[in-house]
């Protein structure tokens, strides 16, 4: 079936990521592997069942990353050496080159960043006046991950602000599809990309770039790490600022279950999981096909581009029950998709996760009956990621 209206799939963007939760739905119960015939990226596919995009995201071997992440003919990324961002190499090559930098993201390497996290935070509060309307994505929500992946390339403390303001503009123009319009930050950021490897080169430290550099002569060319520290910009700020936004949205709604973890913060860590999983910052994702794959008696052909529909597939009920669309910060996650999952799990998730767990800590603690407009709120107008651009927040103590 091929339909561009709510009882099918569309590319979201804008206001419309307010509430694509019954389209969702709809597809999980009608048409699980859905046709679009798109007028400018031509034919994909969508997947939109947890079991069928769980068993897609792991299976590397039918469903590529190579040809890139997103609908249309080829869309994977070049960097000028030729090599490929990690997120678009199938195994066995991003096997290796996930094991240079998948050690120091690892939540125990990860924890003893959050001193410097919950500084972060409550030095941001510290200037939220209370009773008084605020954008909390301003204030704090996009710029403590732009702090955090900062921290884990290394970025001198002096090259902050410039390193931000670049972040700002690649993470705008990619929700935007408008790179041109960020070609002065591109640039920017690849100059001091390259100024930071001969940096660390000379001056080596604990950082994910150090790393890189130190891992041996001819294991990873500089052009790569230069695309690296790209990745790690557009994949590490509107993630978790969604996330963020979306828990903060979710809580206002469920003051019941806001309550819960105000009365008791040791539940804010599993509560965490539970916002992951009806936040999906990353909402969907495309694989391509290496060979003819047959689901739900449908065949989808060799070559052909495949949506992983993640947000849908974290409310599935067939796993999580019939209230999967409901927030319990008491429901118990054994799998989810938010991160993705096998080979392409998500480097930066235990930084995602301190990131959520310091922030609702700090904001009940304070805060603990702010409110967010959710009405007033405004998506960014990407296709992939689910993210409030803006959102109106008064804090109440």
């Amino acid at each position: 079936m091929t339909t561009t209206d709510i009882d099918g799939f569309v590319l979201r963007g804008g206001d419309s990521w307010r509430s694509p939760w019954s389209s969702y739905r709809w597809l999980r119960d009608n048409d699980p592997v859905h046709r679009v015939d798109h007028p400018l990226l031509g034919r994909f596919w969508v997947l939109s069942r947890f079991g069928d995009v769980i068993d897609a995201a792991r299976d590397t071997a039918r469903f590529s990353s190579a040809q890139g992440l997103t609908p249309g003919p080829d869309s994977g990324v070049m960097f000028e050496d030729g090599t490929r961002p990690i997120v678009m190499m199938d195994p066995p090559d991003h096997t290796s080159m996930r094991r240079l930098v998948s050690r120091p993201m690892t939540p125990r390497m990860v924890s003893p960043i959050e001193p410097a996290v919950r500084a972060f935070v409550r030095e941001r509060l510290d200037d939220v006046p209370a009773e008084s309307e605020i954008d909390i994505v301003d204030v704090l929500f996009k710029p403590l991950p732009s702090f955090v992946v900062a921290h884990y390339l290394g970025v001198p403390s002096d090259d902050r602000v410039r390193f931000d303001d670049w972040t700002d503009s690649i993470v705008a123009a990619n929700a935007d599809a408008d790179l041109e319009s960020a070609t002065d930050a591109f640039l920017g950021l690849f100059a001091f990309g390259s100024e930071l490897i001969d940096r660390r080169r000379a001056e080596p430290g604990d950082d994910l770039v150090s790393l890189l550099v130190q891992s041996g002569e001819g294991a990873v060319s500089a052009g790569w790490i230069v695309g690296f520290v790209f990745t790690m910009v557009t994949g590490g700020n509107d993630t978790t600022t969604g996330l963020l936004g979306g828990a903060a949205a979710l809580l206002t709604e469920r003051l019941d279950q806001r309550r819960l973890l105000f009365d008791d913060p040791a539940l804010i860590p599993g509560a965490v999981e539970e916002l992951l999983r009806l936040t999906s910052p990353v909402q969907n994702l495309a694989r391509t096909t290496t060979a003819d794959v047959g689901l739900h008696g449908t065949t989808i052909p060799a070559g052909d581009k495949v949506m992983l529909l993640y947000g849908s597939a974290n409310r599935d009920e067939r796993v999580f029950g019939a209230d999967a669309g409901e927030l319990d910060v008491r429901r118990r996650i054994d799998r989810m998709v938010s991160f993705g999952y096998g080979a392409h799990h998500c480097l930066g998730a235990a930084a995602a996760r301190l990131q959520a767990v310091v922030v609702l800590e700090e904001l009940l603690s304070r805060f603990p009956d702010f409110a967010v407009d959710t009405e007033a709120g405004r998506f960014a107008s990407g296709a992939y990621v689910r993210r409030y651009e803006s959102l109106p927040f008064v804090a109440r103590a």
